[in-house]
């Protein structure tokens, strides 16, 4: 299977789109009493968003196909390639 990735805006473009996802986030916990200092820790980066949400692109692009380990690590690393700033955030789910 192919991984490649297909640049759909600027990276910069999908940080605003990340960021904007992340404040509607954050904005229902604190809205659902939620304790901050609890709670940030577990809500992914910006970079992480990205990186998911291009993940979701690709599988969607592809008609939901259900990728094994090894696919994912190719699709994460297809990821990075493309947008070398989300290789940090690419890496902790890299063996």
């Amino acid at each position: 299977m192919e991984f490649q990735i297909v640049r759909r805006a600027s990276l910069e473009v999908l940080r605003a789109e990340a960021n904007d996802e992340r404040g509607v986030v954050v904005d229902e916990r604190l809205r659902h009493g939620e304790d901050p200092w609890e709670f940030m820790q577990e809500i992914p980066t910006v970079d992480e968003l990205v990186m998911w949400l291009l993940r979701r692109d690709w599988i969607t692009d592809h008609g939901g196909v259900e990728l094994d380990e090894a696919g994912e690590q190719q699709l994460l690393r297809a990821i990075s390639a493309a947008y070398p700033p989300l290789e940090a955030a690419a890496r902790p789910y890299l063996k």
